[in-house]
């Protein structure tokens, strides 16, 4: 690891213009945020080789995770997932398109749509996810064993505020 990083030099000019300001918030802020552009382009490259996109891989993993038949509601998903009803349609078109996902009418109402995992879909998310959790031990694998455990507590207590 460089003694002094992007972060460390941009922290080290704003402290030399404004030594008014305590601008230590900035070495954690901007690490996180350069840390998850990096983690990101490394998780995104893995759907990639499985043909999806971030956002589809969330909605099979989401369907995947629910269980035998493999199915939740549309409304159930973007819930799950974070995005609006109309996002979570685009997402639908193109995982029905290409065979991934099957829509049909709820039975009890006929108002709102059932999303299930097709056969194939099965195949295309159990081998992404199997990938996947590679990659993050893979990512996480730079990271010493003991600092892990300390990360993901801080991880967890700090998300619990915004949650």
């Amino acid at each position: 690891m460089r003694e002094t990083d992007r972060v460390a030099r941009i922290t080290a000019e704003w402290e030399r213009e404004r030594p008014d300001l305590d601008v230590a918030p900035q070495a954690v802020f901007g690490r996180l945020h350069r840390l998850a552009a990096r983690l990101t382009e490394e998780l995104v490259d893995v759907y990639r080789r499985h043909g999806l996109s971030e956002g589809e891989f969330d909605v099979l993993a989401t369907l995947r995770r629910a269980g035998a038949p493999y199915e939740r509601s549309a409304g159930e998903l973007a819930d799950w997932t974070m995005i609006t009803t109309g996002g979570m349609a685009k997402r639908l078109d193109r995982l029905e398109a290409d065979g991934l996902i099957t829509r049909r009418p709820r039975a009890e109402d006929g108002r709102g749509r059932v999303v299930s995992l097709t056969a194939r879909g099965l195949e295309v998310i159990d081998a992404a996810f199997t990938d996947h959790i590679a990659n993050e031990q893979r990512l996480l694998d730079l990271v010493a064993p003991r600092d892990r455990r300390v990360l993901e507590r801080i991880l967890r207590e700090w998300l619990a505020h915004f949650e």
